[in-house]
């Protein structure tokens, strides 16, 4: 009779290994995807507010309000200067700011200037041996640490190196840690 009841325990016990193994394969069907999504989501809200990926485009001379203060390009020039490689160009864009909210430390963390053009290509400021600045122009770091004040204006601007190809589409952008993914791209001064 032991024999008897061992065995319908140790098929009572197949039955119900049985049982949870479906039970944790139904879970683990239904948890991976949610646990995918989850850190996913996460991921992607870290990239989305470290890029600049969306533009609102400015027309020229028009001043636009971003990361707390008013932006407005304010030159675009450039030419041969310096030592610089065949088939590259030099260019200065610079923006004048109003200041609205004084606390660019918090509002412009993260300030980029960037030239783009038609094709999609972005650059960088750069330096140049023999060329600066004009007077008066600071870039993103110096303006977020000058202690400018709500009303002031204060003029920004980078120097850039870009391709000949790319002179005549290129357009200034600006972008800020406080407005990401969004960023400024600003139409080129009429010629």
């Amino acid at each position: 009779m032991t024999d008897i009841s061992s065995g319908l325990e140790l098929a009572a016990d197949r039955q119900a290994e049985k049982k949870w193994r479906r039970r944790s394969l139904v879970a683990l069907v239904i948890l991976l995807p949610l646990t995918l999504a989850e850190t996913g989501y996460d991921s992607l809200r870290e990239w989305l507010h470290g890029e600049d990926l969306v533009a609102r485009d400015v027309d020229f001379g028009r001043s636009v309000p971003f990361g707390g203060s008013d932006w407005k390009l304010a030159d675009l020039r450039g030419g041969k200067a310096g030592r610089l490689p065949d088939h590259a160009f030099a260019v200065i864009a610079t923006f004048s700011v109003t200041i609205g909210d004084p606390d660019l430390q918090k509002q412009w963390l993260g300030c980029k200037l960037m030239l783009t053009d038609a094709t999609g290509r972005r650059w960088l400021p750069d330096s140049i041996v023999g060329v600066s600045l004009p007077g008066g122009v600071m870039n993103c770091g110096a303006a977020i640490f000058s202690g400018a004040k709500k009303g002031d204006v204060v003029t920004v601007g980078d120097i850039f190196i870009i391709p000949e190809d790319a002179v005549k589409t290129i357009r200034p952008a600006v972008g800020l840690g406080s407005e990401r993914p969004w960023y400024l791209r600003f139409q080129r001064p009429p010629k």
